[in-house]
């Protein structure tokens, strides 16, 4: 960090506050009870050394995998208008996981919506939406612009992406 580098907020570990390593889903664990990004470690430590069988940063009771109870995890954030909860049941639908019925429209309405609240990956959702036509009509323009306000906030896929664009038009100088 100390060459000029910043990331995001949902970067960096709820419990001890340290960057999560690179790519951050495979090195962390998320809540939905609280939407909380939680590093690997802090995960190991409550629960493999101390047994600790809570959310690390609610306290709420672990859900166990049951879909149900995730699902309403996320539905009652969403009612608070949390725009990571509202992001998170955006890619559900996108998918089809947690018993919702696969919507790739619905998805992209509530990316939509998160985006609108400050979600950064639902700007990068948004761009991949557009850019693959999924949901929304095919706009390369907009999937520039929607990877471009995640980029801006430190999305690293977004940076990615938009690199891979420069490259296929040629402009390899930019």
């Amino acid at each position: 960090y100390s060459q000029g580098h910043e990331r995001p907020e949902e970067d960096f570990c709820s419990i001890c506050t340290l960057p999560i390593r690179l790519p951050v889903d495979d090195h962390s664990g998320f809540s939905t009870c609280c939407m909380q990004q939680i590093c690997t470690g802090c995960i190991f430590a409550a629960f493999a050394k101390r047994g600790m069988a809570v959310c690390l940063f609610c306290r709420a009771p672990r859900s166990g995998g049951d879909a149900d109870v995730e699902l309403a995890r996320i539905r009652a954030r969403v009612d608070k208008n949390d725009p990571t909860a509202i992001c998170l049941l955006g890619q559900k639908y996108y998918h089809g996981n947690l018993g919702l019925q696969k919507d790739v429209r619905r998805a992209a309405e509530l990316w939509t919506e998160a985006a609108e609240l400050g979600s950064n990956q639902a700007f990068f959702e948004l761009g991949l939406a557009y850019q693959r036509g999924e949901g929304v009509e095919q706009n390369e323009k907009k999937a520039v612009h929607f990877y471009t306000k995640a980029a801006k906030q430190g999305h690293v896929l977004s940076r990615n992406n938009l690199g891979c664009i420069e490259g296929v038009r040629g402009n390899h100088n930019r």
